[in-house]
């Protein structure tokens, strides 16, 4: 069975996301794309004015779609501010763009982000660092002179932010905050609930036991009639093999990066040699693929159709897979006839050891930059604290995607998630239960409801890694790492070998260009 295919970028794609991002990067003050102040900037409260300010994120439509509605909201509050958001796809699209404009002297107002872009961003001395403005207890008033709101964050609307991720904003070794959180997710464990009940498999709590429940997939797929020639199998998807790296070293607690200087980089070691060492054995095997061998996110294996076509041959599907809690929609397999073809489940993925669960802490935060016009700065800073503060557009996130909420009353406010029933449903009884083999579900309908409730339930065993110039290509690295792992021919070299190359590879590059 051939495991893996390459999926070229479709050109045409490529000149239309660069012909947008060149458009936006051309549109002057109109857009609200102004220029970089890299001194300091002292804290001003918005007076009135007209002024445009700029949002870049990487929200997809639905996303957007909220993010219109809730400028909407902040115009009725401040009319004279005009809020163009400018979406650019995914994480590294949003800051390759935000860098290129960096390099020039002019950028957005403020944009989604991950700590890696922070400390990039702050190459150029770009970023505003938040304290002052959290902290001023100046007022914004109305041309009357009525106060419409303190300028800096209450001490009430601290304390309702989720404490981890808040405390994210000051991961930078300076103890300066640089980001408010917007919305966050981490990694689940989905399984096709179905399948798992219907051949008595418990659902792997650890790494040891995925590695048992893979071979006994393939065990039974391979004895349909037609064997794995005509019911082709991956059992395992995972869709970010940086993350499966960087989250590894975590449970293991065997170094990935750190923060200081001159050392930052510390994954060359024994232990995670020999678990990558592993998993190119389960790739060796069929046990698994990643999103950058696949060629797309293997939910797309995950949901494929059971169906045989006229010739008895069935598409290559994988009845586990590892992604964003945030991304429970993808993982939903299409209805046919009105009924879903398989129920879903979802649970933590997989520990080295269960009792000190660790899971990745990702989704966007949100940082503001140094700006000329310094009303301009003033209204993205009340722009940012109205989007991540407001319970209605923090739980419209949370139900159209699963993004697990910033703050932590929208979880109590009947108003909010109780008028559309998100949650009533996860938190009651479960639509199916096997305790013995670890199975719950709650109906595919309700899975976003689920992933929020599990992630609520797990904030305890979050991890954020060390943000510094160059961690965003320690990441890039690892993804590398785990392609070419699994992928490359080891020639005459014994796997030992080959995978030590590639880590001394890696980390001779990084240390060369970064640990000076």
């Amino acid at each position: 069975m051939k495991k893996t295919t390459k999926f070229l970028i479709s050109l045409t794609s490529a000149l239309l996301v660069a012909s947008n991002a060149l458009a936006l990067t051309g549109c002057g003050a109109s857009g609200g794309v102004s220029g970089i102040n890299t001194g300091n900037v002292e804290v001003t409260a918005y007076n009135g004015e007209k002024v445009t300010i700029s949002f870049y994120h990487s929200l997809g439509s639905a996303l957007r779609d909220i993010v219109d509605d809730c400028v909407k909201s902040f115009n009725k509050i401040y009319p004279n501010i005009t809020v163009n958001h400018k979406s650019f796809g995914d994480y590294d699209g949003i800051r390759d763009q935000v860098t290129t404009e960096l390099a020039t002297g002019r950028g957005p107002s403020l944009a989604t982000c991950y700590p890696d872009h922070v400390a990039l961003y702050n190459k150029s001395k770009a970023v505003l660092t938040l304290d002052d403005y959290i902290a001023s207890t100046q007022t914004v008033t109305q041309g009357d002179g009525t106060t419409i709101e303190q300028v800096g964050l209450t001490q009430a609307q601290i304390n309702d932010y989720v404490p981890f991720y808040y405390e994210e904003g000051k991961m930078y070794g300076d103890g300066k905050m640089y980001t408010l959180p917007l919305m966050k997710s981490t990694e689940l464990l989905y399984y096709d609930a179905t399948y798992f009940n219907e051949h008595g498999l418990k659902v792997p709590t650890t790494w040891d036991e995925m590695e048992q429940v893979c071979q006994q997939i393939l065990d039974i797929e391979n004895a349909q009639p037609g064997g794995k020639e005509k019911n082709p199998c991956i059992p395992l998807g995972y869709d970010s093999g940086a993350n499966w790296f960087i989250t590894m070293t975590e449970q293991l607690k065997s170094g990935y990066t750190t923060g200081e200087k001159g050392n930052y980089f510390v994954f060359n070691n024994k232990e995670n040699r020999e678990f990558v060492e592993k998993f190119r054995e389960w790739y060796d095997k069929d046990y698994v693929t990643t999103k950058e061998i696949f060629g797309s996110y293997t939910s797309d294996l995950f949901k494929a159709s059971r169906a045989a076509d006229d010739k008895g041959q069935k598409k290559t599907r994988s009845f586990m897979c590892i992604g964003s809690s945030a991304g429970a929609s993808y993982q939903t397999p299409t209805q046919v006839n009105g009924q879903d073809p398989f129920e879903v489940g979802v649970t933590m993925l997989p520990q080295v050891n269960p009792d000190e669960p660790k899971m990745i802490s990702q989704g966007p935060s949100i940082c503001l930059f140094k700006k000329q016009n310094d009303q301009e700065t003033a209204a993205a800073w009340l722009f940012a604290k109205f989007i991540t503060t407001s319970l209605e557009y923090q739980a419209r996130f949370s139900m159209q995607n699963g993004y697990t909420c910033a703050i932590q009353s929208v979880l109590q406010d009947e108003d909010v998630y109780a008028s559309e029933d998100f949650l009533a449903n996860v938190m009651g009884a479960p639509k199916f239960e096997n305790k013995e083999l670890g199975i719950t579900t709650y109906g595919n309908i309700y899975l976003q409801a689920a992933c929020v409730k599990l992630t609520m339930e797990y904030k305890d065993y979050y991890y954020v890694s060390p943000a510094f110039v160059g961690s965003s290509e320690a990441r890039t690295a690892m993804e590398s790492l785990m392609t070419d792992a699994f992928e490359l021919e080891l020639g005459k070299k014994t796997l030992a070998q080959f995978v030590q190359d590639l880590f001394e590879d890696k980390y001779t590059t990084l240390k060369n260009k970064y640990d000076k």
